[in-house]
């Protein structure tokens, strides 16, 4: 009885605390958002508004975590700022992430390092880029004058090239470990794939709602003179695509395992929309990831039941398409030239682009190489930021060793995905969920030949969001 009853007042006391977190935000985000209105001034809403999250954070960092997840997948977009208060870096996202790990380490979290940071994490994936960061800095100075001119890079020194090659995209690594970090401590891991969902499709709806706004027509948005109709939002639509496919991948697979009812309606309305968007990227790249992930559905999911949804599904498909749609697909085919279906990326940046690699073919020149290449200088590659191939970045910035390193990685993801997909001690839902993990991973190997990044990029984030949640439960298993 004296324990129930203890175990009742700390119960009692901790509702009581966080209803006066939950008053205290909704206070701070209301005087924000007041203050907004009256001095139009957007930037107090968010000052406010990531305030007030950061310390209901302190509270719980798994409410930091659930957060992250939800918020990543736009965060890439100019809806969220890169800074706040004429400080760069000081923005939402980045409160966010530093409120979370600061919850995760007052609660003492860190007395054992290797289950935040696993170690093929660090050894195989996150060693490697920080070695060819720290090498690509002796050639700073060496970049192409036209990239400072064209805005494409924002540093002009070696610490900010630190900064935007290597801190930035390590801190995705470091959102999808704190990730890991509260699932392993969640009661049930399942509400961490509601906000993954409710992430992806608020990205979609940022990118619908673009759509709409600017009027565009659907034949325009097709053709290749609009591939960068969406870098006024922040992003570009193969990079959209990529996103989308591996949300589309993530719930697909687990829309079929769930037994729930309202979790199956509504898995399935997300990737209605997830599949909308898809199309309207009009991005090869997007498409060939769709078509794959579908096709893996079917072979790892085979029955008569599955493949007549999917016959029903592909004629309703090819009667509603639009012709842009077979515009895009085909775009180049009536030259036949390879050059020119894969838009000039074999004779204008692969081709010119290998005697670079061949230079220092075992531990490549740094990263983001690209910039300072002796084909980019020269001019006899086209004027790119990015090889358009993932695994040639790779050689070019880290050599095979840099490449072989990540490849190691990326099987050891594999071979965890594989394991809770099958694990009989998982929800259907999740064991669904880690299957669509397989399937993106598939997509994300292959979409790299054509481009993507094997590092930490806004393309990838939920695949690294399906990691850490990975990380999470296996940290759940007991100790054999």
């Amino acid at each position: 009885m004296a324990t129930m009853s203890m175990t009742h007042a700390q119960g009692a006391g901790l509702g009581r605390h966080l209803w006066l977190v939950v008053g205290f935000v909704l206070l701070v985000g209301a005087a924000a958002g007041g203050y907004a209105l009256a001095m139009q001034e957007v930037e107090a809403l968010y000052v406010g508004l990531a305030g007030a999250a950061a310390i209901a954070v302190l509270l719980d960092y798994r409410i930091g975590a659930v957060l992250l997840v939800a918020l990543l997948p736009v965060s890439a977009t100019s809806i969220f700022p890169r800074g706040l208060m004429g400080i760069t870096g000081l923005n939402p996202i980045n409160l966010l992430l530093a409120a979370t790990l600061v919850a995760y380490l007052a609660k003492g979290r860190l007395e054992h390092p290797g289950a935040l940071l696993p170690r093929p994490l660090v050894l195989l994936y996150m060693l490697p880029i920080v070695a060819a960061g720290v090498m690509g800095t002796m050639h700073v100075d060496d970049i192409h004058p036209g990239f400072y001119e064209q805005l494409v890079i924002n540093y002009t020194n070696w610490s900010g090239y630190l900064r935007d090659t290597v801190i930035k995209p390590l801190l995705t690594v470091l959102a999808a470990a704190l990730v890991g970090a509260a699932v392993a401590k969640a009661r049930k891991p399942e509400p961490f794939v509601l906000a993954l969902a409710v992430g992806a499709c608020l990205l979609a709806l940022v990118m619908l709602g673009f759509i709409l706004a600017s009027g565009v027509r659907l034949g325009w948005l097709a053709s290749a003179r609009a591939r960068a109709f969406f870098d006024q939002i922040g992003t570009h639509a193969n990079e959209l695509g990529r996103v989308f496919v591996t949300a589309y991948a993530l719930l697909l697979f687990a829309w079929w395992e769930t037994k729930t009812e309202k979790a199956k309606v509504a898995l399935f309305a997300a990737l209605g929309v997830l599949s909308l968007c898809i199309v309207l990227t009009f991005s090869r790249n997007a498409f060939l990831g769709f078509f794959l992930v579908n096709g893996l559905f079917l072979i790892w999911r085979f029955n008569a039941k599955k493949l007549g949804l999917a016959l029903l599904g592909t004629a309703v498909a090819v009667a509603l398409a639009p012709e842009a749609v077979y515009r895009r697909l085909t775009y180049g085919f009536d030259t036949g030239s390879a050059d020119a279906v894969s838009a000039g990326r074999i004779e204008h940046i692969w081709l010119p682009l290998v005697p670079d690699a061949l230079q220092s073919p075992l531990w490549g020149q740094g990263l983001d190489s690209i910039l300072w290449s002796h084909a980019m200088t020269s001019g006899s590659v086209l004027f790119v930021g990015h090889p358009h191939n993932a695994y040639l970045q790779a050689i070019l910035d880290m050599g095979v060793i840099g490449l072989a390193l990540m490849v190691a990685y990326y099987w050891t993801v594999w071979r965890g995905f594989r394991a809770l997909g099958s694990n009989a001690y998982l929800s259907p839902l999740m064991r669904g969920f880690f299957q669509g993990a397989c399937a993106a991973l598939v997509a994300f190997a292959v979409s790299g030949l054509t481009g993507g990044s094997l590092r930490p990029q806004p393309e990838n984030v939920l695949l690294w969001i399906a990691i850490g949640i990975m990380y999470g439960l296996l940290a759940r298993r007991p100790a054999s």
